[in-house]
C-alpha cells in the first residue's frame, strides 16, 4: 500500500502515465521538512498527486498547452491514476547541460528559466521517474491536509493505495536509454 504522494502539476502527471515524460525537475515547495525551496526525496515510491491551481498553460510547451486544465481550486476529490518509482536523481550542472535534453521534457524556456532562476543558491534537481499506471484508478476526498504548495503529501491510512499490479508505462530498455543519454549530457 502506498500512502505518500508528490504533488506535480496534472499536465506533468498525465505526461509521466502516458510515458511522454519520464523526468521530473524539482527545487522545493514552501512547506517542506528541510525548509522553504529545499526538496528531499524521502520517498522513491510515490504516488502521483495532480495538482491543477498553479498550472501555468505558458510554462508548458506550446504544442501540449492545449492539454493543461487550470482550476480556480483544487477539487473536492483526487484520482490516482498511477505512481512513480525516483530511479536517479541529478543536479542540474548548467542551463546549458539541461538545454541538450529540450526533447525529453515538457517545459517553456520560460519555465526553465524560473526554475534555474528561483534561489539560485539552491541546486536544480532532475529525477528520472518510471511511472507505472494502476489497474483501477483511486478516488479520495482532498482533504485541508493535503493541501497547498507542497512536496509530500502523506495520505490519510483509509486514503492508501494498492500498487500490487501497476504496470511499468514504458518499457526498462528505452527508460535505461533515457539515464544514458542524461548522463552524457551532464559530465561535459
Amino acid at each position: 500500500m502506498l500512502d505518500t504522494a508528490l504533488k506535480e502539476w496534472s499536465i506533468v502527471c498525465d505526461l509521466l502515465l502516458s510515458g511522454e515524460l519520464s523526468l521530473l525537475l524539482r527545487k522545493g515547495g514552501i512547506h517542506e521538512p528541510a525548509g522553504p525551496g529545499v526538496f528531499e526525496l524521502e520517498h522513491p515510491r510515490f504516488l502521483l498527486y495532480p495538482s491543477y491551481v498553479h498550472q501555468k498553460p505558458q510554462m508548458i510547451k506550446p504544442a501540449l498547452r492545449d492539454r493543461v486544465n487550470v482550476l480556480d481550486q483544487e477539487p473536492a476529490e483526487i484520482t490516482f491514476q498511477g505512481l512513480g518509482m525516483a530511479e536517479k536523481i541529478w543536479h542540474v550542472p548548467s542551463r546549458k547541460a539541461f538545454d541538450q535534453l529540450d526533447d525529453l521534457h515538457c517545459w517553456s524556456p520560460a519555465q526553465i528559466d524560473m526554475r534555474f532562476n528561483y534561489k539560485p543558491d539552491r541546486p536544480l534537481y532532475l529525477v528520472a521517474v518510471r511511472a507505472y499506471r494502476l489497474p483501477n484508478p483511486h478516488t479520495v476526498k482532498n482533504h485541508a491536509e493535503y493541501s497547498g504548495c507542497r512536496s509530500w503529501v502523506a495520505l490519510r491510512p483509509g486514503d492508501a493505495v494498492d500498487d500490487t499490479d501497476a504496470t511499468p508505462v514504458i518499457d526498462g530498455h528505452h527508460f535505461d536509454q533515457l539515464i544514458v543519454r542524461i548522463e552524457q549530457a551532464f559530465q561535459a
